[in-house]
């Protein structure tokens, strides 16, 4: 019994990430952590020659990721790409939310985690697409 009192002491210093849903993301946030499938991955960059060592190759694909609220576009960068396989779930941690030509597109950055995890049970809710609404920029003035 000891040992289960004992990890529980370790983890508790650790802030157990919120995990939210899909519907739940807004422009202009970070730090979130949530479960999603992926239901396609689209290689949209793929820059460099992988034969020369020194070269740094810079791979971008465009994945749709989803859960059951709802579907979103995901960045995947380099490593990222060869996680996000159609039919995969993956956690994706400490992701933000960045915005291209007006929609919104999720992303993780070198503070987050892509990982594979468990298949999920969910079916994704796809008719729900968050990069198909189009944000207007606002600029608010203070008069």
């Amino acid at each position: 019994m000891a040992t289960n009192e004992h990890q529980s002491a370790a983890t508790s210093g650790l802030r157990k990430p919120v995990f939210v849903k899909v519907s739940d993301l807004k422009p202009g946030t970070s730090g979130h952590t949530l479960t999603v499938k992926v239901l396609s991955s689209n290689t949209v960059l793929q820059k460099g020659r992988p034969a020369a060592q020194h070269l740094r190759q810079t791979r971008i694909a465009e994945c749709l990721v989803g859960d059951e609220t709802g579907a979103i576009l995901f960045t995947a960068r380099n490593d990222q790409v060869d996680l996000m396989k159609s039919g995969t779930t993956v956690i994706l941690r400490n992701a933000k939310i960045d915005m291209f030509k007006g929609s919104m597109r999720l992303a993780v950055d070198k503070w987050g985690r892509v990982e594979v995890t468990e298949p999920a049970s969910f079916a994704v809710k796809e008719d729900n697409n968050l990069s198909l609404v189009e944000y207007e920029l606002v600029n608010v003035v203070d008069e």
